[in-house]
């Protein structure tokens, strides 16, 4: 299993695969790394020798914000739209959505599960 960033990534896979478990690194992003490291996409990872591994890592340290920093990065935009009292950050601080997505039904991922309110069957009862 080679180290990239320390990052373990799967030996049995395609490179170009393989360098998509390091946070930040999607699928066109990790084709045009191992263009530019002159690596193989198509090989597997654990065939890599320690010249193409440090090559790739050089290039991911170099021109890339990836892993701890990347995620440094996100947290600190998030933390100054909070700050600045944005519509974004409020919906950040409240945990509902942020990107204009619809709250009466689902979003339960961001809401978490619902919280049943009593008395509301009451409410029909005493009007019939």
């Amino acid at each position: 299993m080679p180290r990239i960033l320390g990052v373990d990534i799967p030996g049995e896979k395609p490179t170009h695969i393989s360098l998509r478990y390091i946070y930040g690194i999607g699928p066109t992003l990790a084709l045009r790394i191992c263009d530019q490291a002159n690596v193989d996409p198509q090989r597997r990872a654990k065939e890599l020798n320690e010249d193409e591994i440090s090559r790739l890592a050089n290039i991911l340290d170099r021109e890339y914000v990836v892993e701890g920093p990347l995620r440094r990065q996100i947290q600190q935009n998030i933390g100054r739209l909070r700050d600045i009292g944005s519509y974004r950050g409020n919906r950040h601080r409240r945990n509902l959505p942020v990107r204009g997505q619809r709250t009466k039904t689902n979003a339960r991922t961001r809401k978490g599960p619902r919280k049943t309110v009593a008395g509301k069957k009451g409410v029909k009862e005493l009007r019939g």
